[in-house]
């Protein structure tokens, strides 16, 4: 029985991943490996993999990386205590924080700076939070579910104010923030949402395409926190979604009597691992692909400061 496969678009890498991805590429071609890595350059295996292949070293602690050494952080951003123990150990450092994020740490040290107190709505130990939360430790308070922010306890309820993870589902955030507001009134928010473009697109694409097949496929790492957020959505839409690292995954139980599915991918996850995916249900169950459009993306941001400091122009222009 051939089956349809609707591929949503937008799906796949977003300009933050694209960016630190660039920038890691370019940082082993003109140094040459190793260029140690701080965290995971994005939550993603196969990114990771080849990544370590080509001669990166992905690190959790940054005395492993020698003095003088080169040393890029990841999408997620760090804390100020990272970048100083970078410079201590007179590391040639690239930043290759997300802008997203960076604007989440600018919004943090702004509200501490003016002396309020700060919920963030995030997932405890993911990358992110850890970083945003290294910039004011002493006034940011961390929360994941209403439930947290009933048991929430504020010295001073006048000055307060919220910021969110950047890959939250936006579904869950603003249960949280309603809760927040309902408990405290007058808390202030940023003006803009901190959950970024991409992880909303995605998850408005689910939404809609998901409620007409049978099945969702999402391609993406269990510890890409925006990849779950997609199975979790097309879950709740659904009993049948499974996220998947790549086509080697898939159980083909997981197909019998399904008449549609739908295919998308966390900002982390790379292209041709949904290629084969589609390549997979076109041999296996004479896939008819439907590209469908929810939102379009024309997103780009320009490789960080740090690394054209560190590699001449002519040197990028080549990479």
């Amino acid at each position: 029985m051939s089956i349809k496969v609707y591929l949503a678009n937008p799906r796949g890498f977003c300009a933050g991943v694209n960016m630190a991805i660039e920038s890691l590429e370019i940082a082993l071609n003109h140094f040459g490996p190793p260029v140690y890595v701080y965290h995971e350059i994005v939550h993603n295996y196969h990114v990771v993999a080849r990544a370590k292949r080509r001669g990166a070293i992905f690190i959790d602690h940054i005395d492993e990386a020698p003095m003088g050494s080169v040393l890029l952080y990841s999408a997620h951003g760090v804390s100020p205590e990272i970048r100083q123990q970078a410079k201590a150990r007179n590391l040639k450092a690239i930043d290759a924080t997300c802008p997203l994020v960076t604007k989440v740490h600018l919004e943090a040290i702004k509200y501490a700076r003016d002396g309020y107190k700060i919920v963030l709505i995030g997932h405890e130990g993911h990358d992110e939070v850890i970083g945003t939360m290294g910039e004011a430790p002493d006034c940011m308070v961390l929360v994941e579910t209403p439930a947290d922010v009933e048991n929430m306890q504020i010295g001073n309820p006048e000055k307060i104010a919220y910021l969110t993870q950047t890959t939250l589902s936006v579904d869950d955030a603003n249960r949280v923030i309603s809760a927040l507001r309902l408990k405290y009134p007058q808390i202030a928010n940023p003006p803009k949402d901190d959950i970024c473009y991409a992880t909303q697109n995605r998850q408005d694409a689910v939404h809609v395409i998901a409620q007409k097949v049978d099945l969702v496929l999402v391609l993406g790492s269990q510890n890409s926190s925006n990849s779950k957020r997609l199975a979790e959505i097309a879950l709740s839409i659904g009993p049948h979604a499974q996220l998947i690292d790549g086509v080697e995954e898939i159980d083909p139980e997981w197909l019998k009597g399904v008449s549609s599915v739908l295919v998308t991918a966390g900002a982390s996850a790379p292209e041709d691992v949904v290629q084969e995916v589609l390549e997979y249900l076109r041999t296996r169950h004479d896939a008819e692909i439907i590209e469908e459009t929810v939102r379009e993306e024309d997103v780009h941001f320009p490789l960080p400061k740090s690394l054209r400091e560190l590699v001449p122009i002519g040197a990028l222009a080549k990479s």
